[in-house]
């Protein structure tokens, strides 16, 4: 069809669940960390999964890129399934498959140098000449804003932001064409995100990049991504473009999730009470909607019949009973120009700090080389 999508990457039916330990009775019970899950992933957009903490975003995102195994389902990847590749096979692959952890510190080997570190996918990819890998190592720390010369020195040597942009470095060095964050910037200061969130944006453009990023800050989620998936105790609840769904969301869920955004102002109030209770526990989800117990619109039918994810129209999907509810009680958000003062000013402050830092460097650099 002339006007479906270009998919790169794909999960159709997705499920991972981890056996439990078991009680003192012998009883083994199992975590559904995701269940069911369909997504498609356009080339080159910008997708975002958000969530609470536990509702199977991490896990999703190592599907796709199969560092974990799925327990039913396949993920197709320029419409090849990868769960039936041999590990030669995937090691091929995984030039363009690429992922950024959590935890700049523990993702980096402590033993190895930057410039290893760097170098390693190139070298076991056998791309290039020895020099022409230590030339590309140089190139890719400078461009991630770091000085060549840090090469020989050591991760614990650098700070949250600096080993973030070495693991950055890292994963764009075999030339990939998806790339997974798993929330890169959650571990580090806000005036460091926005360095590394302006980072990813610019590499992105410049190495064409497609871009599945897992977080938490919304203002981040809603600056850079094309679109979103909201997922809640493992399944996919709502999926659109990111300006519908923060101008109209459809899903209680995601409605309770946007009215949790602080508004920094002490004459605006939220429009309505937090969630009450806590997450249902994987090991024995609520049945039929998994929202039910904590939704303010359950009626009989939540508790007895599982909604289906479902377009709505506009490319949108929800999995609701009631969504056509939902939707006339949408929160009232700041409005796109309030956003842009305040959210994207916030980037834009860091973007302009880094372009003077990089004309700096250049100067430099052009200084060092004059005779």
């Amino acid at each position: 069809m002339s006007g479906a999508p270009d998919l790169i990457l794909e999960a159709r039916e997705v499920s991972r669940h981890f056996a439990n330990a078991g009680t003192w009775f012998g009883e083994k019970r199992v975590v559904r960390a995701v269940d069911g899950v369909s997504l498609a992933v356009r080339r080159g957009e910008t997708l975002a999964v958000v969530g609470e903490s536990g509702c199977g975003k991490s896990t999703l995102a190592r599907l796709l890129v199969r560092l974990i195994k799925p327990t039913a389902g396949e993920v197709l990847y320029d419409g090849r399934d990868i769960g039936g590749l041999s590990e030669r096979e995937m090691r091929s692959l995984r030039r363009d498959l690429q992922f950024v952890f959590q935890d700049p510190f523990s993702s980096l080997n402590p033993r190895m140098t930057v410039g290893t570190l760097v170098e390693e996918p190139l070298r076991v990819h056998g791309m290039g000449s020895r020099a022409e890998r230590r030339r590309r190592v140089a190139a890719l720390l400078q461009r991630v804003g770091l000085r060549p010369e840090f090469a020989d020195r050591y991760p614990h040597e650098f700070s949250g932001g600096q080993r973030q942009r070495i693991g950055i470095a890292r994963a764009l060095a075999s030339g990939p064409k998806v790339l997974i964050g798993d929330e890169p910037v959650s571990a580090l200061d806000v005036s460091i995100q926005a360095q590394v969130i302006n980072l990813l944006e610019d590499l992105k453009e410049e190495f064409r990049l497609t871009l599945i990023l897992i977080a938490h800050d919304l203002a981040v989620i809603r600056h850079m991504s094309d679109r979103v998936a909201v997922m809640y105790l493992g399944e996919i609840v709502e999926l659109a473009e990111t300006d519908a769904l923060f101008g109209r969301p459809l899903h209680p869920y995601t409605q309770a999730l946007l009215r949790a955004i602080p508004v920094p102002s002490p004459r605006r109030r939220a429009s309505a009470a937090a969630l009450k209770g806590d997450v249902p526990s994987p090991l024995a989800p609520p049945a039929a909607c998994r929202f039910h117990t904590r939704c303010p619109l359950a009626t009989a039918i939540c508790g007895e019949k599982k909604p289906a994810l479902a377009a709505v129209g506009e490319g949108r999907l929800v999995a609701c009973h009631h969504w056509q509810e939902a939707a006339g009680q949408a929160p009232e958000l700041r409005s796109e120009a309030e956003r842009t003062s305040a959210a994207a000013r916030r980037f834009a402050l860091y973007r302009d700090r880094s372009e003077q830092q990089e004309r700096l460097r250049t100067a430099a650099a052009a200084g060092s080389t004059t005779p």
